[in-house]
């Protein structure tokens, strides 16, 4: 049976172009929910003009596809990206 802890560790080879750190511990993945019907990933880029959002969507796609069920992925930008602790000592903010 898929689990969350499936999918985390499929999202965390998604690196963000710029960054090179994967979307998952950037805080980018607000929620995953796994359900009939697919599995449906609520995220956010770290800036609305990101430009590698489509390619950043794309990989999460890709990534998730190998389970073998539809995957929707819808971008918000509420709450507004802040990057976790670590992520910001690790990139010196």
């Amino acid at each position: 049976m898929l689990t969350k802890d499936d999918i985390i560790k499929a999202l965390k080879t998604v690196e963000d172009p710029e960054i090179h750190i994967d979307v998952y511990t950037l805080g980018l993945i607000y929620n995953i929910d796994i359900n009939d019907a697919g599995i449906d990933i609520l995220m956010t880029l770290t800036t609305p003009f990101c430009p590698y959002g489509n390619q950043i969507v794309q990989a999460v796609e890709k990534a998730l596809k190998p389970f073998g069920l539809e995957v929707r992925v819808e971008i918000t930008f509420e709450p507004e990206w802040v990057p976790p602790e670590d992520v910001r000592i690790a990139l010196g903010i």
